[in-house]
């Protein structure tokens, strides 16, 4: 059925959208559209904690997308598989800036991300978001996504590297989650949240009382040491190797040009 090939829409729903319409194909259409939308809205306060995450990449750019959804049965259909790889090849084809301009973008179909969305809530009767959107643009890019389809990441190098090491660190940033690639690119509020939480363990440590305020700070600043060791990606271990070594050596071990300029991950979980 044309309508059903159009809006993704049940059989059913076809038909009534058809009797509804009095046969009018273009007003069908609406109908069904519209229906998403209803549905969408009744449904907006529902979390979305399952989905996929699809990597694509192509001529030095690269995006990770999230598709989200209610239930691990919904996002186990063959549908939502398929709707979340369109959205994938929607969003590496026009490479939008920002997730909104990824729900603007068209699909094979010609409609938009945004209405093919529309379209699979108003079909399950389920809410179903874009839940994440990325980009990186660097002569070479690593990526992966864990066999569960619900956390990956890409990673941008300054030069081109081995495929097995490009994979690797991606692994890397999907398994250990670092907050930044070294000290240096920390964000201020990350580390200002940390200094926080330092400052107000002392400040409960009846050992630290009566300790004057710049001794205090200093002993803060000095635990960010081991933060930045295991939430920089750089200063981590690396979690695949034999030998205790950091990321940065190991990439340095591999080529010693090579560095990670950059990465975006996403995890349904976090």
């Amino acid at each position: 059925m044309k309508l059903r090939q159009m809006t993704s829409a049940g059989m059913m729903d076809c038909k009534k959208a058809l009797i509804e319409a009095e046969g009018d194909f273009t007003k069908a259409v609406d109908i069904i559209r519209e229906k998403g939308k209803l549905v969408a809205a009744k449904r907006a306060d529902r979390e979305t904690s399952e989905g996929a995450v699809v990597v694509r990449q192509a001529a030095g750019k690269a995006i990770i997308v999230c598709l989200g959804c209610e239930t691990d049965f919904v996002s186990a259909t063959p549908e939502f598989k398929a709707l979340a790889a369109e959205i994938a090849d929607a969003a590496i084809a026009a490479f939008p800036a920002d997730a909104e301009g990824l729900k603007a973008a068209k699909c094979s179909n010609g409609h938009t991300v945004e209405e093919e969305i529309s379209a699979q809530t108003g079909k399950t009767g389920e809410k179903h978001v874009l839940a994440y959107y990325a980009t990186l643009e660097s002569p070479c890019i690593g990526q992966y996504v864990h066999f569960n389809n619900k956390l990956g990441a890409i990673v941008a190098f300054n030069k081109a590297v081995p495929e097995n090491l490009a994979k690797s660190i991606a692994q890397q940033v999907t398994a250990m989650n670092p907050v930044s690639v070294s000290e240096a690119d920390c964000p201020k509020e990350v580390i200002e949240k940390e200094l926080e939480i330092y400052r107000k363990q002392m400040e409960e440590d009846p050992k630290m009382a009566g300790k004057p305020a710049a001794m205090l700070e200093n002993i803060a600043k000095g635990k960010l040491g081991k933060f930045f060791k295991e939430s920089t990606l750089e200063a981590q271990d690396f979690v695949q190797g034999d030998e205790k070594v950091s990321v940065a050596q190991y990439i340095k071990s591999v080529d010693k040009e090579a560095r990670v300029l950059a990465f975006k991950r996403f995890s349904l979980s976090d």
